[in-house]
């Protein structure tokens, strides 16, 4: 049974670049997700609002005395959470869902900027991401142009910044590549806090990876995003870092088979996993294609006393996202070929 997600061994090792690596340039996606299903049509809004039937709405909407966004709205338009509507000049106010939250976790490779706008012309993380239909991917914190790893995008600014507030303490773990080996007395300082510029900083733990000549591999932990703070930590006790790999952001690992540069679309499920795992509680919007669960005390009621309970799993989000998405999507192509043959047959 393989390890889930990227491991540190891996990368100690060279597996993980060779596994991480394409001999093509990656192209970046032309693809745009599907709408919402929180986006219903206007005339049945307007219906459902006590101003009359659907068709007496829709010719409404036909003479052109509902606005939507202070533009003419058409007959079939569907409205959004967020779309301001006028009926005859008088605003309208309708309950409608803001959207579910979307989370995309992106292979960033060295080389490319956490930015939108850059005046020196470099490559963008924002360029090979799907493009929304409305709204935009905001980055859940920033890697710098020459650290790799897991970044996370999602388009609910509310969850994103939970995931990144220091308050919930999120563990971020990182594979990192020093230039000399650390002596107990410099690992001691590491894990007790060294002082930086912009205050104290210590790592949640440091261990040991081994490594080639100079070259000495580390896996460290840390519970806050400050700008270059790991590299700035091991500076501070003598030691250059030469790589730098984010394997881990709080419960989501950077998924095995995800190359560098690629990105994937968490399902509904791994979006709420991750939501529950950081202790977010609810976030504005109902989340997609989640299956429903019984209550943790329905479950032991039902559970036979005589036997032992199965072994809980470690709650990783993603380590198997990439390999199920791509199952699914290999069964969906496979039965939509294999249609027609059945159709000829019968």
């Amino acid at each position: 049974m393989s390890k889930p997600g990227i491991q540190f061994d891996e990368i100690v090792s060279g597996a993980y670049d060779t596994q991480a690596s394409t001999d093509t340039p990656v192209v970046p996606p032309k693809r745009v997700l599907s709408a919402q299903p929180e986006t219903p049509k206007l005339h049945k809004v307007l219906a459902q609002s006590g101003l009359g039937s659907r068709l007496d709405m829709e010719q409404l909407i036909a003479d052109g005395k509902v606005l939507v966004n202070d533009q003419a709205a058409h007959v079939g338009q569907r409205i959004q959470y967020g779309d301001r509507i006028k009926v005859n000049g008088k605003p309208l106010f309708v309950r409608i869902e803001p959207p579910p939250p979307r989370v995309i976790a992106y292979h960033k490779p060295a080389g490319e900027i956490v930015s939108r706008d850059d005046p020196q012309s470099r490559p963008t993380v924002f360029r090979k991401l799907p493009r929304l239909q409305t709204g935009k991917w905001q980055s859940v914190g920033r890697l710098d142009l020459n650290t790799e790893g897991l970044l996370l995008f999602t388009n609910s600014g509310e969850l994103a910044n939970k995931l990144m507030h220091p308050r919930f303490g999120l563990e971020r773990e990182y594979a990192v590549r020093v230039l000399g080996h650390l002596s107990n007395i410099e690992k001691a300082k590491l894990l007790e806090g060294v002082q930086l510029e912009d205050g104290e900083a210590r790592f949640g733990s440091l261990e040991e990876g081994g490594g080639e000549g100079v070259n000495c591999w580390y896996r460290v932990t840390i519970q806050e995003g400050r700008n270059r703070e790991v590299r700035r930590m091991f500076e501070a006790v003598g030691h250059a870092v030469s790589r730098l790999i984010r394997i881990r952001y709080g419960k989501m690992l950077l998924p095995r088979g995800l190359k560098r540069g690629e990105c994937m679309e968490l399902d509904g499920v791994d979006t709420e996993q991750l939501i529950r795992s950081a202790g977010l509680g609810r976030v504005s919007g109902k989340t997609a294609g989640v299956r429903a669960s019984s209550p943790v005390a329905n479950v032991r009621a039902t559970r036979p006393a005589n036997k032992s309970a199965a072994p809980v799993k470690p709650d990783y989000i993603g380590a198997d996202s990439l390999t199920r998405q791509r199952r699914d999507q290999k069964t969906k192509t496979s039965r939509s070929k294999a249609l027609p043959r059945r159709a000829k047959m019968g």
